[in-house]
């Protein structure tokens, strides 16, 4: 049975744990660190040059930090094994804290009879349901874990809508890696008519290493095509239909090593899929300004996920086994606003057409732009039939982590070293001075009292479904049989 949403909950600006605590903390836990900079506070947006506001800002300047449930206003670190990606350590509480002026996230070989029968351990922490902002730029210091030769280490610092948590799966299915606000085959399991081989780009040519097929995804659980009544956090428009909600991920950076030389993939991860994975990056869509440094990740996707990445060449000093120096990451964004306008009528029936004006991704790479993807590239597919994905509109949270997987490339065993540190200098956002937007639970996009509703799916790492494990209905997708 489907549980029933309440408004109440105190799920927005920090302070409260994911199970309701309430941290007591006198001191340095404002929204802006006390710490930073002065000359901090604004900075030139990266595209036009403005003048933008820091809104969020943490220097990790006090030592002995920790980030258990309850110690913590905005950060809170996970206790579970990340198994999505085959993840090779537990995220263990104690694998975060702060020392020397710096937040450090510590990869280390453990005992797995202490150890939840893993023989590593690290540290995650999120700021999920506690800070969230939408738009505008997220910038992290950060010296690399491990050396810029040697393969093996996933350092990321990303961001996920806040209506999904990471490592808790039975929030995410149907939602990750989801942005989409259009009612048609995109939010129908596989991308497929129900009991059809169509589009027949959904069929063919899509992940080899899944017979070809383009999607495996369940469909999106919260769509515009949900029938009105079902459990939906809103918001609902004037004609009694749902916005499409989901849990979009835009990363700051994943470090990586390829051929003995550092890089970083900066990406987005979409849903649903074009044909063959392959996004519009035409030279109006696409923007990288040194191609020396930063070069498209040829990976595009599979069943899961379609992803727009950039590869780029990271400073080799600024890691661990380097000099220790220190890089910028970011991204800076425009989220996708709605523009709905009459197209045509045809028998009396309304067709719109749907604008995502100005809406980008712009990522930084050691201080420096180093690639765009602007909103056309995800523009309307019609081999897959699908409407364009906007840049996320969702309030995101931050994560970051130092995480050990061959997901995501080999791991030179042989010359690893460990234990290997991800040191964290501060964490910065800005925006515009006349659109803020920052908290968990915006009146446009709503969350809390979904989640609230929810708790278990986002409290519970155990659960890793939304049906099977969690039993929960799906709510009623009118193109589905039976429709609504």
């Amino acid at each position: 049975m489907a549980n029933v949403q309440t408004t109440q909950g105190g799920f927005n600006l920090g302070g409260i744990n994911a199970t309701g605590q309430v941290a007591e903390m006198p001191g340095n836990w404002g929204l802006i660190d006390l710490e930073t900079p002065q000359e901090a506070h604004t900075k030139a947006d990266y595209m036009n040059g403005e003048d933008w506001v820091l809104v969020f800002s943490d220097e990790f300047n006090t030592d002995g930090r920790t980030f258990y449930p309850g110690d913590d206003p905005y950060w809170e670190a996970v206790d579970l094994h990340y198994w999505q990606t085959n993840d090779l350590e537990w995220y263990d509480p104690s694998g975060a804290t702060t020392k020397d002026g710096y937040l450090q996230l510590r990869l280390e070989v453990a005992i797995p009879e202490d150890n939840h029968n893993m023989s590593y351990k690290s540290g995650m922490i999120q700021t999920w349901n506690k800070f969230c902002f939408t738009g505008g730029l997220i910038e992290a210091n950060v010296s690399l874990p491990g050396d810029s030769t040697v393969s093996g280490l996933w350092p990321a610092i990303w961001t996920m809508g806040n209506l999904g948590r990471a490592g808790y799966g039975a929030s995410l299915e149907g939602m990750w890696p989801y942005s989409y606000d259009s009612c048609d085959v995109g939010t129908l399991p596989n991308q497929t008519y129900p009991g059809t081989q169509t589009p027949l780009a959904a069929v063919e040519n899509g992940d080899p290493a899944n017979n070809n097929e383009l999607s495996y995804l369940p469909g999106q659980r919260l769509s515009a095509c949900t029938c009105s009544g079902e459990s939906h956090p809103g918001p609902v428009r004037a004609n009694g239909t749902y916005v499409g909600r989901a849990a979009p991920e835009i990363d700051v950076y994943e470090a990586l090593v390829t051929n003995q030389r550092g890089q970083v993939s900066q990406s987005a991860q979409w849903a649903p899929f074009n044909a063959q994975y392959d996004w519009f990056n035409t030279t109006d869509n696409l923007m990288i300004p040194d191609p020396d440094i930063t070069v498209l990740n040829p990976y595009k996707g599979g069943a899961f996920q379609q992803t727009t990445s950039g590869l780029s060449f990271t400073n080799r000093d600024c890691y661990e086994g380097g000099t220790g120096c220190f890089s910028v990451y970011g991204f800076q964004y425009q989220p996708g606003s709605l523009y709905p306008f009459p197209f045509f009528v045809f028998m009396k029936l309304t067709f719109w057409h749907i604008r995502f004006d100005n809406a980008y991704i712009t990522w930084i790479n050691n201080n420096e732009v180093a690639w765009t993807i602007m909103q056309a590239g995800l523009a309307q597919d019609p081999l897959t039939e699908i409407g364009p994905r906007p840049i996320p509109q969702e309030p995101m949270y931050i994560i970051a982590n130092l995480g050990f997987s061959l997901n995501f490339g080999d791991i030179d065993f042989a010359n690893i070293q460990l234990p290997a540190t991800m040191r964290v200098d501060w964490i910065r956002v800005y925006q515009p001075a006349d659109t803020k937007n920052i908290g968990c639970d915006p009146s446009n996009f709503p969350t809390a009292a979904y989640i609230d509703a929810y708790m278990e799916a986002y409290t519970n790492a155990n659960l890793t479904t939304w049906r099977d494990d969690f039993h929960q209905e799906w709510p009623k997708n009118k193109l589905m049989p039976g429709g609504c």
